[in-house]
């Protein structure tokens, strides 16, 4: 059975090209580009990893991933960042918040799929 990867990203552009990147990677995924509707979707869907812009409207990635690490029902769901905020103190930041993973924009598909691949 195909692992799911959620991504979800403010750019509909973006998570095409993410989704792509996936698939030919031997994934299966769903993308949202509202980030008010996570929690939903992983409801529905059930993630088995979950790939997070940081900079959106309304909940940052930051934010959504401090919450989800921090209800029980979410918190094992690994979550890579996958970001243009790629300093050191954004990682450090990221890590904070519960991420498993980082991954910097622009990136490559094996750089993705490496990064997905260590947790599905």
């Amino acid at each position: 059975m195909l692992k799911k990867i959620l991504v979800v990203d403010d750019s509909q552009a973006e998570v095409r090209l993410i989704q792509s990147f996936l698939q030919q990677g031997g994934f299966h995924s769903v993308g949202i580009s509202d980030p008010t509707k996570i929690e939903e979707t992983i409801d529905e869907e059930r993630p088995n990893v979950i790939l997070l812009d940081v900079v959106m409207p309304q909940r940052n990635g930051f934010q959504v991933c401090r919450e989800l690490k921090s209800q029980e029902h979410y918190s094992t769901i690994p979550v890579i960042l996958v970001t243009s905020r790629a300093t050191p103190s954004d990682r450090y930041w990221g890590e904070q918040q519960g991420a498993n993973g980082y991954v910097a924009k622009p990136f490559t598909p094996e750089e993705l799929l490496n990064a997905v691949k260590r947790f599905a």
